[in-house]
């Protein structure tokens, strides 16, 4: 079964929600500011470039906590309050993005304290409000989550392949035409039963999965 698929054979929704680039936002309460940052991110890698970055910027904040989401699963995530009281910084800006269906996003929210204490609710508020405001200043993009494969064959089926990548417009990454012929192709999560099925059936084509 491929990877991807559920129990049941049928592949997961293949549309997501993100935001294009950088945006900021701000919160103000009892002289404490909140300056949020959402960074829209692939990997986990691009989280700590950012958190170095923000860091840097902000070296005498008080905390720099943050959220983040990849992929569809609802269950990769994480959310770090940085020395506030537990679930009262990361895990609201994870709920503001959860409400938002965003995914593949960071939102870093720094404190900078006024010396008023806020509370556990006016602190969840807080965190909300500014990851609000950052999130409805950015753009937001639906985008398709891809796929792609290693499709092998000899030259004499190039025409038959190359056939089926025309008709269903499939985007090469990379290819390689010699005796023994290699294409890369990307398509969307929904069209791989439909494209690998029509491709496998070629005589002497054989597809691999890359990611």
């Amino acid at each position: 079964m491929h990877p991807l698929n559920n129990a049941d054979g049928m592949l997961f929704d293949d549309t997501y929600r993100t935001i294009t680039g950088p945006s900021e936002g701000l919160f103000k309460e009892k002289g404490s500011k909140f300056l949020a940052y959402a960074f829209p991110i692939q990997r986990e890698t691009d989280v700590k470039m950012y958190l170095e970055a923000v860091h840097k910027e902000h070296p005498k904040a008080r905390h720099h906590c943050h959220a983040y989401r990849l992929g569809l699963d609802r269950n990769n995530y994480r959310v770090n309050d940085d020395g506030e009281p537990s679930g009262t910084a990361g895990r609201p800006i994870l709920n503001t993005l959860y409400s938002y269906d965003l995914t593949n996003i960071l939102v870093i929210v720094v404190r900078y304290f006024g010396g008023t204490l806020l509370g556990v609710p006016g602190l969840i508020n807080a965190y909300k409000s500014a990851t609000i405001d950052a999130l409805t200043k950015a753009t937001v993009v639906a985008k398709t989550v891809n796929e792609v494969y290693r499709v092998r064959f000899a030259y004499e089926q190039m025409n038959e392949v190359m056939k089926v990548v025309k008709d269903q417009q499939l985007t090469v990454l990379s290819q390689s035409f010699d005796n023994n012929c290699s294409l890369e192709i990307e398509l969307r999560r929904t069209m791989v039963n439909g494209v690998i099925g029509r491709l496998e059936k070629l005589e002497h084509v054989k597809v691999e999965w890359l990611g």
